[in-house]
């Protein structure tokens, strides 16, 4: 299982950067977890869009599926044969808003939509998912790909949780979000995570190794990585795009 990193900025993309996306690839198959503002450029780095075989939402913020839309454009537009339908999994609802940027009807057959309860798990190409309803502003379902014997645990975006520590047990990888670094402001402790936050949960967990991801811009990247070293003691790194993460 291969983890690249298209973009992990919080909230806002800053200069040059990508918000929530995560290119997970598994004997051929190329899984797209979340596409947020502005990751369809630095997808179409790595591969055409139509050779993307599914996506995976994890919540219907605009900085982790904003980018479904050229997505989809790209498919239905850029080909003179457009490919299958791209199976498209989400929460009930989460994705309205961006299907409907478009005027009806127009992208209709490029995808098809499969809605989700969080809690369920299946089958997507090789990977099985599970996946977790964790805290946030809106409806977030935390997911754990599983296949070839390795496990990668994604957060999306949640406070902290013991469902984070359940959803992540024993995973090789948990991509966990840290938009601060030490502390969340109180207004939204209940809603996102610290690197602190993050690093306890992955101690608790006994994961392999911890990426934080979704820093807000102004979070500095190596305070977020110290704050997480004060509980977990294993490989930390701060996803950025191009960063690759084998689980062999």
């Amino acid at each position: 299982m291969r983890l690249t990193v298209l973009g992990a900025c919080g909230a806002w993309p800053a200069a040059g950067q990508a918000c929530s996306g995560f290119l997970v690839e598994r004997d051929g198959f190329r899984l797209l977890v979340d596409v947020g503002y502005a990751t369809v450029p630095r997808l179409l780095e790595h591969c055409p869009a139509n050779r993307v075989d599914a996506v995976f939402v994890s919540h219907g913020h605009p900085d982790h599926c904003a980018d479904l839309n050229p997505l989809l454009r790209a498919r239905s537009l850029g080909a003179a044969r457009p490919p299958r339908p791209l199976p498209v999994y989400s929460l009930a609802g989460a994705l309205d808003r961006v299907l409907a940027l478009d005027r009806p009807g127009m992208l209709d057959d490029a995808y098809t939509l499969h809605e989700f309860g969080a809690g369920e798990q299946w089958e997507i190409g090789p990977f099985r998912a599970y996946t977790r309803l964790l805290p946030h502003w809106t409806p977030n379902a935390g997911v754990r790909l599983e296949a070839g014997g390795r496990a990668l645990a994604y957060t999306g975006d949640t406070g902290p949780s013991p469902e984070v520590v359940e959803l992540a047990r024993g995973a090789d990888a948990l991509l966990a979000e840290a938009s601060f670094a030490d502390e969340v402001p109180e207004d939204s402790r209940h809603d996102l995570t610290s690197a602190a936050d993050a690093g306890r949960q992955a101690a608790q967990a006994g994961v392999g190794r911890l990426v934080l991801t979704h820093l807000f811009p102004d979070t500095d990247p190596d305070a977020a990585r110290a704050a997480a070293t004060g509980a977990y003691r294993g490989d930390i790194a701060v996803a950025a795009p191009g960063l690759v993460v084998d689980l062999p």
